[in-house]
């Protein structure tokens, strides 16, 4: 049977798969492993502005707890699936361990589209869920966070429906939320900025620097815009970035500030339309010649259809999943090196670690605090990757990193043991 690559869950366990292989996994763990612990799958009724009752589908997917609460976005996307979320429950348990913060994976998800609802049905919408799985989440429990189309104001919705529910107010029940309602600061920039330390270290290893190093980025929302300004103002010359709806080229370098001042304006929000640059896509923009490129939008955006006409020396994973396997293959063989999302993107999950802390302890640190703990978190992981790579002698960073999460949460369930 031809190998699906485009169903995200099977790309995960073919990643744990191959993982358990190379450190010789307890059979026993991994078949813990390739199965979510909880899976919640709820259609729930809204009213619409028009009277009329629409129904929803959504999911919660809790893939493991044993190092501590699970943690994990929530995104609204007209073509969202159970499969999808369960990956990112899994990368998210993964992305933990490497981090080494006492969190499991989660993961949730809403068939919406939330550009053709208004903001009233949005609201209703996102309550309506959060009433849905409310037996699943808690401080304690799970904590969800913003995903792909969801932003802080939506996390202040859950909050207050939790909140009003159980009776007081919940800071810790999400992070990502609005600095008015308990968020941290630097957790907008968090993702962005964590891919940007850990490239940088990469860089160092291969003694080289992101200054006037060229850079292409595929996705513009929170962690795509935000790694391009970071990158803009440490001397990287960003050359493309593409959205959903269009792009911008420039070989000279891009006005990232300009830029991001235009797609503020644009009620479309939107890189579409701006005129100080050539129109590119995705697909012109993955086959660049430069020196970074780093896909920050959605899951199987490089496979084995485009892999082999990638051109960049180094790839930064800002999205969740965005390399399929065969993909990985194919870089590895023409010597590209990968930085793998649960390493490089991990700095939103990390920051909200912090917010969910401050938010336990109704105690709040300065941003240069919080950007401070963060690189120093990083950049240990990076160097903990590096030590995997070691000592099983691989040479690319996805499986030392598979295998410095895998040996983590492997050795947390040997330590607890099975109930009863």
């Amino acid at each position: 049977m031809k190998y699906d690559e485009s169903n995200p869950w099977k790309n995960a366990l073919t990643q744990l798969r191959n993982t358990a292989e190379i450190i010789d996994l307890d059979k026993n763990i991994q078949k813990i492993l390739e199965k979510p612990a909880k899976t919640l799958i709820t259609s729930f009724p809204v009213n619409m502005d028009d009277e009329s009752i629409e129904v929803f589908e959504g999911y919660r997917v809790q893939h493991n707890a044993t190092r501590g609460p699970c943690k994990g976005g929530i995104r609204y996307a007209p073509d969202v699936n159970l499969d999808e979320v369960k990956a990112l429950a899994s990368w998210m348990t993964y992305k933990t361990a490497i981090v080494n913060i006492p969190y499991g994976g989660a993961k949730g998800g809403v068939v919406v589209d939330p550009r053709k609802i208004s903001v009233n049905e949005l609201k209703r919408v996102t309550r309506r869920y959060t009433y849905s799985v409310i037996g699943m989440i808690g401080p304690e429990r799970d904590i969800p966070a913003p995903d792909f189309n969801t932003t802080p104001e939506i996390m202040g919705w859950i909050m207050d429906t939790y909140s009003m529910i159980r009776g007081h107010t919940e800071l810790s029940i999400v992070t990502g939320k609005s600095l008015e309602l308990g968020g941290s600061l630097g957790r907008l920039e968090a993702t962005g900025r964590g891919v940007h330390i850990v490239m940088e270290e990469a860089l160092k290893q291969q003694k080289q620097s992101s200054k006037n190093a060229t850079i292409a980025i595929q996705g513009f929302g929170n962690v795509g815009s935000n790694f391009a300004q970071i990158a803009h103002q440490n001397g990287g010359k960003i050359i493309a970035v593409t959205d959903a709806h269009s792009g911008c080229y420039n070989p000279e370098g891009l006005n990232i500030p300009e830029i991001l001042d235009y797609v503020t304006k644009n009620p479309n929000r939107t890189v579409e339309g701006y005129p100080n640059a050539e129109i590119i896509s995705n697909k012109e923009l993955f086959t660049l010649d430069v020196d970074i490129l780093a896909p920050c939008a959605t899951q199987n955006q490089i496979t084995r259809e485009n892999a082999d006409k990638i051109e960049a020396k180094l790839i930064v994973e800002g999205a969740n999943g965005p390399t399929t396997p065969l993909a990985d293959s194919i870089l590895n063989e023409k010597g590209i090196v990968i930085l793998p999302d649960i390493l490089a993107n991990a700095g939103g999950v990390t920051v909200s670690y912090f917010e969910w802390v401050q938010g336990l302890q109704y105690f709040f640190w300065d941003e240069n605090q919080v950007n401070e703990a963060l690189k120093k978190i990083l950049v240990g992981a990076f160097a903990e990757v590096n030590q995997m790579k070691e000592k099983y002698n691989t040479r690319d960073f996805r499986t030392a990193a598979m295998a410095l999460a895998v040996h983590r949460v492997a050795r947390a369930i040997q330590l607890r043991g099975i109930f009863p």
